[in-house]
């Protein structure tokens, strides 16, 4: 197979990590015959500094043109500390997934056994969670009306039947490929907006006959992913419970380096780790690679390449067995191993495998 691949490497840890995801790409192309060819573009602050856009038009044309988009993070100190900063790293990801259409954020949360300690939350609450949240990404408050000044300020949560139903049948037909259980989360005793979610999927519910549906508060959804993780399937939500819910989720894993994710849409998938830009890290081949390399398996999977993303996957799995592991998850004694050599090790056990 032969794909066409948008790289934006971005700001902070994002060109390290990214690299090696790269790297991993071109093991599993080199093993099993395919072909990738990349076209770097810049994104965030870097692009703001270089040309004052966070998401320039080069770049959009990049993506149209591309098969998938392979994205890092966006961020900065310069930016984050100057609270009157007109253009920002993150209105560039805002935009792309705007005009890319990218309307579906789907964010696996699975555990690793190896890797249990490193939760907060006890052992016997997470063993064997595994669900998927699928967030709506181009609708709600961040998109909304907006308004400030020094007085008062609003954020309107706008939504319409198209953008709901959409999401609401990406949600049902995931759930009918898993355990055909999902789990609306809302908040429809306060919010309208949330009431038009819920009377919706309540419609939509008679489509699929063989999903269980079940509706969650988001506070209590907040509680219940900790609490109970493996009562959930899939979950579906809007765009601002869907941001929060998805990094709260990170307790799970034990580290927001664990976890990939990919944006779907009306044009080009991206796929994406869930992490910032950890911009104080940038350059110390510190950062965790594993959940840039998995959003790479799950661009693989995208394309129907289940082998190929099936071989990453367990040469991460065999790469935290054998304790090859960034500082944050390392076990304690174990040795240091960096961004590089981390990445370097899974694209060795590809090779040979």
């Amino acid at each position: 197979m032969e794909l066409r691949i948008a790289v934006l490497p971005g700001d902070g840890i994002g060109p390290e990590i990214m690299r090696q995801g790269i790297a991993v790409m071109n093991a599993v192309a080199l093993k099993f015959g395919h072909r990738f060819s990349y076209e770097e573009a810049m994104v965030g602050a870097s692009a703001i500094d270089a040309v004052g856009d966070p998401y320039p038009k080069d770049t959009h044309e990049v993506c149209m043109r591309a098969d998938a988009v392979l994205f890092a993070a966006v961020g900065s100190l310069k930016y984050d500390n100057n609270p009157t900063a007109k253009v920002r790293p993150e209105t560039g990801l805002l935009a792309m997934r705007k005009q890319l259409g990218l309307y579906a954020n789907i964010r696996p949360v699975a555990t690793f056994d190896c890797l249990l300690h490193k939760s907060p939350l006890k052992d016997e609450l997470i063993r064997g969670a595994d669900f998927i949240v699928i967030r709506e990404l181009t609708g709600g408050m961040y998109f909304g009306e907006k308004y400030q000044d020094n007085d008062k300020a609003y954020d309107t949560d706008l939504y319409t039947r198209p953008e709901i139903e959409r999401i609401l049948k990406m949600a049902f037909e995931y759930a009918l490929k898993r355990k055909k259980h999902l789990t609306v989360v809302d908040k429809a005793n306060v919010l309208a907006s949330s009431r038009l979610w819920r009377q919706i999927a309540k419609e939509m519910e008679s489509q699929y006959p063989d999903v269980t549906t079940d509706y969650m508060f988001i506070d209590n959804a907040s509680m219940r992913v900790l609490t109970d993780p493996r009562f959930f399937d899939v979950i579906v939500t809007e765009n601002t419970f869907g941001d929060i819910l998805t990094d709260e989720t990170s307790c799970i894993t034990g580290s927001m380096g664990l976890q990939p994710s990919a944006s779907l849409g009306l044009h080009t998938p991206l796929f994406e780790p869930v992490h910032g830009s950890w911009p104080q890290a940038a350059g110390q081949n510190l950062a965790n690679p594993l959940a840039q390399i998995l959003s790479a398996a799950m661009l693989l999977e995208h394309f129907s390449l289940t082998e190929e993303s099936a071989q990453v996957r367990r040469a991460v799995d065999a790469s935290l067995a054998e304790n090859v592991r960034t500082p944050e998850i390392q076990v304690e004694g174990g040795r240091h191993y960096g961004t590089a050599e981390v990445g370097q090790w899974i694209v060795d056990y590809i090779k040979r495998s």
